[in-house]
C-alpha cells in the first residue's frame, strides 16, 4: 500500500490511521462521489493472527449491513491479491474525543446513549451483535442526528460462521467494556452489547469506568460475580432514573438486563416514565452472600449453548396501542384490548405503550380544561392506565402517553418512528361521509407506518348487541382522536 497505487479502480491517497489490527487509507473512485476509506489488515511478520480472522469477519459482515447507523460498503478484495474493504468515510471524530470532557452533563449523556441504543437496535435487527461497543467505535453523522457504528471485526452474525469462536479460545474485545458472559465463550446474545453501552453510560456520567482499567483475564473474571459501585455513591446528584437504566444494563445475568436495545432506547427517550426499582436508590454493591453464591455458581442458571437473535427480538417487541379512552368508545376499545392480549400472549417480553392524541384546533385557542373543569391531559393519562390495567403487566413493561397534535395520524407515526415501535394496534372508525372525503387516521397510519400495523374494527354483532342494550339507540363509535 502506497499513495498513488490503484487497486480495483480505487486510487490510494494518504494513510489516515494505523490501529492494532488494520490501517486506514483515504481512497477515491471515479464512479463514487462520496468520501471513501480503505481498510487494510496487518499481515506482516509478528502481527497478531487474530487481525486476519477479524478482518475476514468484517469482510463478510459489512457488505450485508444497511441503514444510516453503519458506513456503506463499496467493495472488498481477498488475500490472494490485496485484502481490503472500501467503505464510506464518516466525517468527524469518534466519541473517544469526548473523554477529556468527562463527566458529561446527564442530559447530554442520555442523548448520546439513546442514539447509540437506536443504532444497536438497527444492527441487531440485521442479525449482528457488535461485541466491541466503546467510544472509539462510535461516530455521528453530520449535525449528530444518527450514531454510526464502525469496526465490525469482532462482531457475530447469526447467519454466518463465527471464525473468532471457532479459531480462538480466549475472548477478544476491549476489557473494560466486555460483558461477563463473553468470558464464558458466549457470543450470540445481543444483550452483551447493552452491557457495553451501560459501561459507556456509567463512564460518561461519572468519569470512572465501573470495572476499572484492568486488562488481565483474572481481573475481568471478577465481573462474573461482582457488581460495580452504584453511580449515586460517586455522585450524590445522580438522577434515580439514570441509575435505574445504568444498573439494569450492567446486570451480571443477561436475562435481568433490557431484553432489546429498542426497549433501552425507549427508556432513554422517556426518562420521566422509567419505572424505578430498588436499583435507583442503591448506594452499595450486592451483599457478600450474593457475591459468594455467584462466585461458586450456587443457584446459577447455566448459559444457553445457542440463542437466536431474531427469535429473541421477536419475543420482545415494542407494541403501541392507539386508542380513544373517552365515553362512547367502549366497544372499539374492548376489541382493541382483545387484539392486544393476543399479541402480548405470544411475546413474553413485549413492551406496551398506550397512546392517545389530544387533537389541537388549527385556528382557535385550545382549552386546557374540559367542561367539568378537569385537566384534559391528566384525565386521558388516567383513562389509559385504567384501560391497560386488565393486562396486569409489570410496571417496567407499560407506559402511557398523551400526545398533542393538530394531525393525529402524523403524531402516531412520529411516535412510532422515534421510539422504534415494532407493532401498532389502532382502531378504525365506522363508515361516514367525513371519513370517505378526508380519509381516516387508521388508514394513514397503516399506509405510512415504519412497522407492522393491525387495524381493529368491532364486529357488527358487537355493535348490534351494544345498540340493543341502549334502548335501541344507534351507536357509532366516534373517531379515535
Amino acid at each position: 500500500m502506497r499513495p498513488g497505487a490503484v487497486i480495483d479502480g480505487f486510487t490510494v491517497g494518504e494513510r489516515v490511521h494505523r490501529g492494532g489490527m488494520a490501517t486506514l487509507w483515504s481512497v477515491t473512485h471515479p464512479g463514487i462521489d462520496v468520501p471513501l476509506l480503505m481498510k487494510v489488515p496487518l499481515t506482516s511478520e509478528g502481527e497478531d493472527p487474530a487481525a486476519i480472522v477479524s478482518f475476514e469477519m468484517e469482510q463478510m459482515i459489512l457488505p450485508r449491513l444497511s441503514g444510516p447507523h453503519v458506513p456503506a460498503c463499496f467493495g472488498s478484495g481477498d488475500f490472494e491479491r490485496q485484502a481490503y474493504v472500501a467503505m464510506e468515510r464518516i466525517p468527524g471524530q469518534t466519541l473517544y474525543k469526548r473523554l477529556d470532557d468527562l463527566p458529561l452533563p446527564y442530559e447530554a449523556a442520555r442523548a448520546i446513549a439513546g442514539k447509540i441504543a437506536s443504532a444497536l437496535a438497527s444492527l441487531h435487527r440485521q442479525n449482528v451483535i457488535h461485541h466491541d461497543i466503546k467510544p472509539s467505535s462510535i461516530m455521528f453523522r453530520e449535525r449528530g442526528e444518527a450514531a454510526v457504528l464502525i469496526d465490525f471485526g469482532l462482531s457475530h452474525h447469526n447467519h454466518l460462521p463465527d471464525l473468532l469462536q471457532e479459531e480462538f479460545r480466549l475472548p477478544y474485545g476491549t476489557a473494560p467494556y466486555m460483558a461477563p458472559e463473553r468470558l464464558l465463550g458466549m457470543r450470540d446474545d445481543p444483550r452483551s452489547d447493552l452491557f457495553s453501552l451501560g459501561v459507556l453510560l456509567y463512564f460518561f456520567t461519572t468519569g470512572v469506568r465501573p470495572f476499572g482499567e484492568t486488562e488481565s483475564l483474572r481481573g475481568m473474571r471478577r465481573r462474573l460475580w461482582r457488581d460495580p459501585y452504584p453511580p449515586r455513591r460517586l455522585r450524590a446528584d445522580y438522577p434515580p432514573w439514570l441509575q435505574e437504566i445504568v444498573l439494569r444494563c450492567l446486570e451480571i445475568d443477561p436475562a435481568a438486563r433490557y431484553p432489546t436495545a429498542a426497549q433501552l432506547a425507549f427508556d432513554l427517550a422517556h426518562p420521566e416514565k422509567v419505572k424505578l426499582t430498588s436499583r435507583s436508590q442503591r448506594l452499595t454493591r450486592d451483599p457478600l452472600g450474593t457475591v459468594w453464591r455467584r462466585r461458586f455458581n450456587l443457584g446459577a442458571v447455566a448459559p444457553q449453548p445457542k440463542s437466536n437473535v431474531a427469535a429473541q427480538l421477536a419475543a420482545s417487541p415494542i407494541v403501541a396501542v392507539a386508542l380513544d379512552p373517552s365515553h362512547g368508545s367502549e366497544v372499539l376499545n374492548d376489541a382493541i384490548r382483545v387484539t392486544a392480549e393476543q399479541v402480548l400472549s405470544t411475546s413474553p417480553s413485549a413492551r406496551l405503550a398506550c397512546v392517545n392524541v389530544l387533537k389541537l384546533n388549527l385556528l382557535s385557542i385550545d382549552r386546557t380544561l374540559d367542561e367539568q373543569g378537569q385537566n384534559k391531559h391528566v384525565d386521558r393519562l388516567v383513562a389509559l392506565q385504567h384501560w391497560a390495567r386488565p393486562f396486569r403487566l409489570d410496571e417496567s413493561r407499560l407506559t402511557v402517553h398523551v400526545l398533542e397534535a393538530i394531525d393525529p395520524a402524523s403524531a402516531i407515526l412520529e411516535f412510532a418512528t422515534a421510539n422504534l415501535v415494532d407493532h401498532i394496534i389502532i382502531g378504525a372508525r365506522q363508515s361516514s361521509m367525513r371519513r370517505s372525503l378526508l380519509g381516516s387516521v387508521s388508514a394513514k397510519v397503516a399506509s405510512e407506518a415504519p412497522c407492522t400495523v393491525t387495524v381493529v374494527r368491532p364486529s357488527r354483532l358487537e355493535l348490534q348487541a351494544t345498540a340493543g342494550a341502549s334502548d335501541g339507540a344507534a351507536i357509532t363509535p366516534p373517531g379515535l382522536f
